[in-house]
């Protein structure tokens, strides 16, 4: 029997070289990873949780559905990364593409290298509001809150 495909967000960005390249690059690149793509407009954002002398991120989202398990669809994404030259010198740091599984379904995972859903998603503006463009109504499975709900709830300056 089949696995049953499942709703999966990915957050990209990018702040090193052709930041949009890089993320038409991943758009493109996730379309064989994901079915039904949908993805959202890019938002230009100021660093957040880095280093305050690094460039300005390119951030978006994108939401499809996949029967792939989450490592298998982590497997996936760090591909693509290394696909457009990322390096992990240090935590942290910045990056020609950064894509993060967000949601996988009602997956709830706990790992040393996988966490699933990404365990600060319900913190970050970059995140929530491009995910909200596309999938409001996307349940995060451990608050059982939607996208669109998170996003509200969110601690932000107005």
């Amino acid at each position: 029997m089949g696995r049953v495909a499942r709703r999966v967000a990915v957050a990209l960005g990018s702040n090193l070289g052709r930041r949009e390249g890089h993320l038409h690059y991943a758009i493109l690149r996730l379309r064989s990873v994901l079915d039904d793509l949908r993805v959202s407009s890019f938002h230009d954002t100021a660093p957040w949780g880095v280093a305050p002398d690094q460039p300005r991120y390119l951030n978006a989202a994108a939401v499809g559905t996949s029967p792939s398990p989450a490592r298998d669809l982590l497997h996936a994404l760090l591909g693509i990364e290394a696909e457009r030259g990322r390096e992990r010198p240090q935590p942290l740091a910045p990056r020609t593409l950064d894509l993060d599984l967000i949601l996988c379904g009602d997956d709830v995972v706990n790992e040393s290298d996988l966490v699933v859903p990404h365990p600060r998603f319900r913190q970050r503006a970059f995140v929530l509001e491009p995910l909200a463009e596309i999938a409001p109504d996307l349940v995060d499975p451990v608050t059982g809150l939607a996208v669109a709900q998170l996003l509200e709830r969110l601690d932000r300056p107005r």
